[in-house]
């Protein structure tokens, strides 16, 4: 059976650059559809935050900003669904990567907070990119490589081709314009080489070598399928 290490974001808010608290934690359909396709293929799947803490939803993602009302109200019951699951997530510093075959991120503005300067995040994801076994990244997740450092302090994602939350996408949101700093430029600093959709909010993955990446919570539903198949064609060969 192919298992999953689904790393979720233990935080509960986004800190900007005025010191003001924007409430947030994780993305409802970027759990919600990944897991259940995981689920659908058979796959076991274990749920990790940093400390073990269970996960916060952001409220906003059941709103206007999650899409269609079916949309979020299929959403929203498959995480009631899973609500004991997600209550009793393993703590991040207790599990070894390479007991997985599949690493996957979801996002959210949480990342923003802790996963971008989590040093055992950032160590397991240095790990999991060497090891060639598949790593998927989703929306804000990718902030989460700014925590791994090569031994010489630079980034080991550099010179991949990946994809996230862009800068425009982001700035959709009127806080936004209060961060710290936006996703699209520090994924260009540490060296990525980054690429979007043309058209904002539509699906977006990019996949270089086991390195698997979804621009927005709409790409959600592709990453994982992309995911379930190659793993699949994979497990058949």
């Amino acid at each position: 059976m192919t298992k999953v290490l689904f790393v979720i974001s233990a935080a509960d808010r986004w800190t900007l650059n005025d010191g003001s608290v924007h409430p947030s934690g994780y993305w409802a359909e970027e759990v919600a559809v990944p897991h259940r396709i995981f689920s659908e293929a058979g796959w076991d799947i274990t749920v990790a935050t940093p400390g073990g803490k269970a996960p916060t939803l952001d409220r906003l993602s059941l709103g206007l900003a999650g899409g269609m009302p079916w949309k979020r109200g299929a959403v929203k019951s498959y995480l009631d669904g899973i609500e004991p699951v997600l209550a009793t997530p393993v703590a991040l510093d207790t599990v070894d990567q390479d007991a997985f075959d599949v690493v996957f991120y979801p996002g959210g503005h949480g990342p923003m907070e802790d996963l971008a300067y989590d040093k055992t995040s950032g160590a397991l994801l240095a790990d999991r990119l060497a090891s060639g076994k598949p790593l998927a990244l989703l929306c804000h997740a990718p902030a989460a490589i700014l925590a791994a450092a090569a031994p010489d302090g630079t980034s080991p994602f550099a010179g991949y081709r990946m994809t996230g939350l862009s800068n425009r996408e982001e700035l959709f949101n009127r806080f936004a314009r209060k961060a710290p700093w936006l996703l699209e430029d520090k994924l260009k600093e540490a060296g990525v080489e980054y690429s979007k959709a043309l058209i904002p909010l539509r699906p977006f993955i990019v996949v270089d070598r086991n390195l698997y990446t979804g621009q927005n919570p709409q790409s959600s539903e592709e990453l994982a399928g992309r995911l379930v198949a190659d793993v699949g064609a994979q497990s058949s060969k």
